[in-house]
């Protein structure tokens, strides 16, 4: 017979598991409890029956037998056995018909079970029995009832009975109600897991307003999901970038190769063909190239190793491989990376990102324009600004001018394939960065923030 779903869950397994060794536990304690307590008394007890034993062997043998006789006289309930036997084992008095079987005159207490009652008949009893060798050859039994502690274990068994017993029970079905509620949201949770996996990506997983485990558990698989869907539409609106972007250039190749094949004589005027072909398929492949960066990065494979480097040198490096490429455009070129501002990263990637924000700057400022790179501390961490005074970005723009193929004049051929930007939110984000634009008045003002220590993405 198959038990039901959330009888065989982990929470009710633990639920019962835990009722067990509480069970067991408080078991323990009450027999330790019991035990202790009998211990106790039973010494206590027997502590009396040795000193009172002794007091009456002190005695002349007259007042052995009175105070024998009193002590029989006082005890109405039965408790307390006192006799002397001659040798011969004949009662002379007390309150049994003779001495217990085997027991040693040591002067020490012993347990028996049973004495021979004071009308020939054996009582059951629970009792604890000195027996003395008198001076003149009598024998002084004296024996105390502790049928008592006998009654205090049934009572503490009893408790234990009525307490855990239930306890036990209530415990499990405790475990029971809560793995019944945590199978329910288990089962919520496959629910939505099974929609996703068929295809809605747009299917998130419940949340019951409670915060408990399973809500901050499913808020974080949620934002996985929100992650996920939006990689999906960049793979998508990429694709559909891809095919839109290179449909242009490849048909104008392709007609550039028809138009060569059906008229181009001379050999010199071919060359010039296939060498514009060749520029053509260039820049294809360039595109290429960097979208298959970008994926790399963002999917996280990238993981050279960080390492710890002076950002200020880096910012100069830069600046000394593309200044002079600014000065034959026209373009005055300004470093200021004065300070050191040490961050750990991936030095290679930075300095593609810086390298990217400068060529985009060279790109977009006209000549007799000026750009300026410059370094700065901040309390977010280290900034790497680099500002031109080109036509600026517009405020419409800016939100969109860091997504792949975007370019605020699609019909102007100097922008380049509109990837540039996108590698460097790529390389950013890869270290926790973030990079920002702003206006120049004139041109445009863009900001790679920095941080002393990065928050790396995750190799795959």
């Amino acid at each position: 017979m198959r038990l039901p779903d959330f009888l065989r869950a982990t929470t009710f397994r633990l639920a019962a598991s835990f009722a067990v060794m509480f069970s067991l536990s408080a078991t323990f304690l009450f027999a330790f409890i019991y035990w202790q307590t009998a211990l106790h008394e039973t010494a206590r007890i027997d502590r009396f029956l040795v000193a009172d034993s002794a007091l009456i062997a002190r005695q002349p043998t007259p007042d052995i037998y009175r105070a024998v006789a009193r002590r029989n006289l006082g005890d109405l309930h039965r408790i307390t056995y006192a006799a002397v036997f001659d040798a011969g084992g004949a009662l002379l008095v007390g309150n049994l018909t003779g001495p217990p079987h085997d027991l040693p005159l040591d002067g020490k207490a012993h347990a028996f079970d049973r004495l021979p009652g004071s009308e020939d008949t054996l009582e059951p009893n629970a009792v604890r029995v000195v027996g003395r060798r008198l001076p003149g050859g009598e024998v002084l039994v004296v024996g105390r009832n502790v049928d008592a502690l006998h009654t205090l274990g049934d009572i503490v068994w009893r408790a234990l009975e009525l307490g855990v017993i239930p306890a036990l029970l209530l415990s499990i079905g405790a475990g029971g109600f809560v793995s019944w509620r945590a199978q329910q949201r288990v089962k919520s949770v496959h629910r939505s897991a099974e929609r996703i996996l068929y295809g809605d990506l747009r299917e998130r997983l419940p949340v019951s307003g409670i915060d408990d485990d399973f809500d901050r558990l499913a808020r974080s698989v949620n934002l996985m999901l929100d992650e996920i869907g939006r990689l999906i539409e960049n793979v998508k609106r990429a694709g559909s970038d891809i095919a839109h972007d290179l449909r242009a250039p490849l048909a104008r190749l392709r007609e550039n190769l028809e138009r060569a094949k059906t008229s181009a004589g001379a050999g010199v005027a071919l060359t010039g063909v296939i060498d514009d072909a060749v520029a053509e398929l260039d820049r294809n492949l360039a595109a290429i190239t960097t979208l298959l960066r970008i994926g790399e990065i963002e999917a996280g494979h990238r993981r050279a190793g960080a390492e710890r480097f002076d950002l200020a040198v880096l910012v100069e490096e830069v600046g000394q491989i593309y200044q002079p490429l600014a000065e034959d455009a026209g373009i005055a070129f300004e470093i200021d990376s004065r300070g050191e501002l040490p961050v750990t990263a991936d030095r290679d990637l930075l300095l593609e990102a810086v390298a990217n924000l400068v060529q985009n700057a060279i790109k977009f400022t006209p000549e007799g324009g000026q750009i300026r790179v410059a370094t700065a501390a901040t309390p977010e961490g280290p900034a790497v600004h680099v500002a031109d005074t080109g036509p600026g970005v517009p405020v419409a723009a800016r939100g969109r001018i860091f997504e792949r193929f975007y370019r605020l004049d699609p019909s102007s051929a100097n922008e380049g394939s509109g990837l540039g930007l996108s590698l460097v939110a790529a390389i950013a984000k890869f270290h926790g960065y973030r990079v920002t634009v702003e206006d120049g008045a004139p041109g445009s003002v863009f900001t790679l923030w920095c941080r002393t220590e990065p928050v790396l993405a995750p190799a795959s």
